[in-house]
């Protein structure tokens, strides 16, 4: 399969204490940088390696299956895609003890 040309994904950025942690719950990968711009500039280099590297060991389908993607249908017009699992967030109160 060749590699994925541009990818739509949810991406959180989470500030904590002088970093940024951009994660994405679709891939279930995450790095970290010092501002947002960072993270999001290593974020998406490491969406890049993460991809070549199911690529090239051929687990490709394999792994974003897991992961909740779904491949859509080969047509002789359209090559298949894999679309990403549907992310939501809300926010929740959590009852804790104290």
């Amino acid at each position: 399969m060749p590699p994925l040309r541009s990818l739509n994904l949810t991406v959180n950025f989470i500030k904590e204490r002088k970093q940024v942690i951009a994660y994405a719950p679709a891939l279930d990968i995450s790095t970290v940088g010092k501002s947002e711009e960072q993270a999001k500039q290593r974020f998406d280099e490491l969406v890049q390696i993460f991809m070549d590297d199911i690529s090239e060991r051929h687990v490709m389908d394999e792994v974003l299956t897991e992961l909740g993607w779904t491949k859509t249908k080969m047509s002789a017009q359209k090559p298949s895609q894999w679309i990403p699992p549907v992310v939501t967030s809300i926010d929740l109160q959590v009852p804790i003890a104290a």
